[in-house]
């Protein structure tokens, strides 16, 4: 008797190794702080990583065409994906730490169960609605600290609320890749692999993160660190979360999710909240809190509740974030 997809070694490795990633781009983001503005360093990230795809990706520069007929919906996943949610979570990781911003973003799930109902007219049943219940307690539960009192007296981090929006953008997102236009499917889609898919959405949110590192820039007035790294540390930081959280690991998930479909590796994804744990102690001396394992449990078993027996939507497309 064959072993199951995902007991394979090389499978468990592309599901294992992003969200270890992702954990690892939470607790750089909160080291940089002070070192660099969030929202530049998002826009340099992105930069970077459309650099190093350049080699990878030539073919779209052949096909212009087929970017010019689809560029509002490229443009729209690229500043989502891209320019939004990531600039968020940097820009959450100035007053959150890296547990409470990977356990928050373990909710995206309901939330894209939530956006499939209210955009793209999914029903909903009981078990989904309990399932968002467990979910939304867990998050409740970290933005609390453990502490029903301060949900009494409204004392919310702001950026625990900022990687909500995050995580709301995530699903937008998430579900404009499941649900494309007809110019994306069928004989009509450009023939791109997904180093050349990765590219185009860089691209176009690259120049939305751009504008927004301006805008960011103007509004701080010259009271913000420079935007460009000042020292080797900051670059190899900056490196690695060009390479690791964002080719490697959209590559490898991509792999995992054929492998074993988009509902069994939504489980792994929810080990980004274990290895920032992980990744926080080590490195920033912040250790959990007996509420952080308490929220992972609500988040997971709200997932675990939503998803049963409900079929999963295979896109083909791999996460490129956080």
């Amino acid at each position: 008797m064959s072993r199951p997809a995902y007991l394979e070694p090389r499978t468990l490795l592309f599901l294992i190794l992003p969200p270890m990633m992702w954990a690892g781009n939470a607790v750089v983001g909160r080291l940089m702080v002070g070192s660099l503005p969030p929202v530049a360093m998002n826009a340099l990230r992105w930069l970077l990583v459309a650099l190093m795809l350049m080699p990878l990706s030539m073919r779209i520069w052949q096909d212009m065409a087929a970017i010019r007929a689809r560029w509002a919906y490229l443009a729209a996943i690229g500043v989502l994906g891209v320019g939004t949610y990531n600039a968020m979570q940097y820009l959450a990781l100035q007053t959150s730490t890296p547990l409470n911003v990977t356990l928050i973003g373990a909710s995206v799930p309901v939330w894209m169960m939530l956006v499939g109902a209210v955009a793209y007219g999914q029903r909903l049943h009981g078990r989904q609605f309990a399932g968002a219940l467990l979910s939304i307690l867990g998050v409740v539960l970290v933005i609390a600290q453990g502490q029903w009192s301060v949900l009494r007296e409204v004392q919310l981090v702001p950026g625990d609320l900022l990687m909500l929006l995050a995580s709301l953008a995530w699903a937008l997102y998430s579900w404009m890749l499941a649900r494309p236009p007809a110019s994306m499917l069928g004989q009509a889609r450009p023939d791109w692999d997904w180093a050349a898919f990765l590219q185009v959405q860089v691209l176009f949110g690259v120049i939305w993160a751009g504008v927004c590192a301006a805008v960011e820039a103007f509004l701080a007035g010259g009271q913000q660190p420079a935007i460009w790294p000042s020292n080797g540390s900051t670059w190899a930081a900056m490196v690695f979360i060009a390479v690791g959280p964002s080719i490697l690991a959209y590559r490898c998930w991509g792999l995992g999710v054929q492998a074993v479909g988009p509902t069994m590796a939504s489980f792994f994804g929810n080990l980004t909240a274990i290895f920032a744990a992980l990744w926080s102690a080590l490195f920033l001396g912040q250790h959990p809190r007996w509420y952080h394992p308490v929220a992972l449990l609500l988040i997971t078993a709200g997932i675990v509740v939503s998803s049963a027996g409900q079929p999963g939507v295979k896109n083909g497309v791999g996460r490129d974030e956080a």
